[in-house]
């Protein structure tokens, strides 16, 4: 990962990602400000503590320390365990004299027995702590440390991680060889990448971003490589309607909709109209007309007979955002359509076919971006069809952007946003549940919805990813595709009143 240093705003402190490397540099300017690195451990063994003391009653815990600053939080968090009466049995990895610094200096204040790191340490164990390597580690687990990790997760034992779990790569999210699966991570002042992107996100468990004493200007000094997408993010610029808007003053929304799946494009469309959009027409082919008229009242429905139809609508310029892709096929007239919207320089959101039809001959959807206010909203099969970029998801995606000049929402459980001008966010509140056909769609409807009120591309684009996630979130098991749109109203309401306060 190129260590790409985002500045943020008062509004976004504490939604900072950090590279490895720059929390490594706060944690020094931490220190050069006057706080000691053993004020520091201490601070973060005490943090892990009570985190597990509000989750678990005492019992057996088997502490895993490693050879660096990773293994001297482990021996905190003894001491402090056995003071609470908890039986501790300590692990580490190489010898107790090859210590140095401030992880000497703790494993020294424990007065217990350190064990070698051996498998047998988990005999009769209900809990594991993970304090052998944490985010520095480079290479594949591997050794006794991969066979420890092995046997915890073979028999299930309830484990937590101290910063990131060990075999997790810190900036990638990466499995090294094999890692634990933690219930709990705690980690400190920051997340990495690691801790949002999969598979690491899944190993992490339940993150907990503990304070201990890094002051937000060494966080400010070294810069942030990414940010936490949340409402702190865009809350700011949320396109709230006012008393003097009108139905053309909240924007016009221009959905294709296809001949054979026209579910993609109606769910789509119900979700633009719910998240605040004046308007929307849908522009089917005749055939199909009848069927989408018949979805929702609201809904202005116009047969387009070919591509040449469909980019004379576009002469109504109250028509101010356009969804081409979902349900419309991968064939030329999904390509003209996608052109013609771009061409239109209106706010366009591409999505599944409006993507796909690019397969051959990406440049020419990129030329036709040219700057102009565009989401991309594809999957990782979509991705690999336009770009040929490497190394990590926001890398990959920051790459993306900057070659086709477009916002890039590249979605999974993991989804990373990454603008032209290098900015990115990581998305992390997408449940299980959102894995139901039509999410996507709903997705794209969401963004174009906030784009046709005025909403910068990038912002919607974060906005209406954090949103479909936490609707997910509201609805929960047995969700499908149309009751996201559905849980949007509520789901608003709480948003505004958080950031205004009740309004009657």
């Amino acid at each position: 990962m190129s260590d790409h240093a985002i500045k943020s705003g008062s509004e976004t402190a504490g939604a900072e990602i950090l590279s490895v490397e720059q929390m490594y540099r706060a944690d020094a300017a931490a220190i050069a400000s006057g706080i000691s690195g053993e004020e520091l451990m201490e601070n973060a063994g005490q943090s892990v503590v009570e985190a597990i003391c509000e989750r678990w009653t005492p019992r057996p815990v088997a502490i895993l320390c490693g050879p660096g600053n990773n293994g001297g939080d482990g021996f905190v968090i003894a001491r402090l365990l056995a003071v609470r009466g908890w039986p501790v049995s300590v692990a580490l990895l190489g010898k107790r004299e090859s210590l140095s610094g401030d992880a000497a200096l703790n494993a020294d204040r424990w007065i217990g027995d350190i064990r070698p790191l051996e498998p047998n340490i988990l005999e009769g164990a209900e809990l594991v702590v993970d304090a052998l390597f944490g985010a520095g580690l480079s290479r594949d687990l591997d050794g006794v440390a991969r066979s420890v990790i092995d046997a915890a997760n073979d028999r299930k034992l309830p484990c937590v991680g101290v910063d990131i779990p060990s075999g997790i790569h810190g900036d990638t999210g990466a499995v090294m060889g094999t890692a634990p699966r933690c219930l709990l991570t705690v980690t400190f002042c920051r997340r990495k990448p690691g801790h949002l992107l999969m598979p690491g996100r899944a190993h992490c468990g339940e993150t907990l971003v503990a304070d201990i004493g890094i002051p937000q200007s060494a966080v400010d000094e070294v810069g942030s490589v990414a940010l936490a997408n949340g409402p702190a993010v865009w809350r700011t610029r949320y396109p709230w309607p006012t008393l003097s808007d009108h139905k053309y003053s909240r924007g016009h929304v221009l959905v294709a909709g296809g001949r054979l799946m026209t579910g993609a494009a109606r769910l789509a469309s119900r979700a633009a109209a719910r998240i605040g959009a004046g308007m929307v027409t849908i522009a089917a082919p005749a055939e199909a007309v009848s069927i989408y008229a018949a979805d929702w009242p609201s809904f202005l429905v116009t047969g387009v007979a070919d591509a040449a139809a469909f980019t004379m609508l576009l002469d109504d310029t109250r028509k101010n955002a356009v969804l081409v892709g979902p349900g419309c096929g991968v064939g030329p007239v999904t390509r003209q359509n996608a052109l013609s919207a771009l061409g239109s320089g209106r706010a366009t959101v591409l999505d599944a076919d409006a993507l796909t039809v690019f397969e051959d001959s990406p440049n020419v959807l990129f030329d036709a971006i040219k700057g102009r206010p565009v989401v991309l909203t594809p999957h990782e099969g979509e991705f690999g069809r336009l770009f040929d970029t490497d190394g990590d998801k926001i890398s990959r995606c920051r790459a993306a952007a900057g070659l086709s000049g477009a916002v890039v929402l590249l979605k999974g459980a993991d989804t990373v946003i990454a603008a032209p001008d290098g900015r990115v966010v990581i998305n992390d509140n997408a449940p299980p549940d959102l894995a139901t056909a039509g999410a996507g769609d709903v997705l794209a409807g969401f963004i174009v919805g906030l784009l046709a009120q005025g909403t910068a591309p990038f912002d919607a684009a974060c906005a209406a990813a954090w949103l479909h996630g936490a609707a997910a979130t509201a609805f929960g098991p047995g969700l499908v595709a149309g009751d996201l749109p559905e849980c949007l109203p509520n789901l608003l309401k709480k948003l505004r009143n958080s950031i205004y306060g009740t309004v009657a």
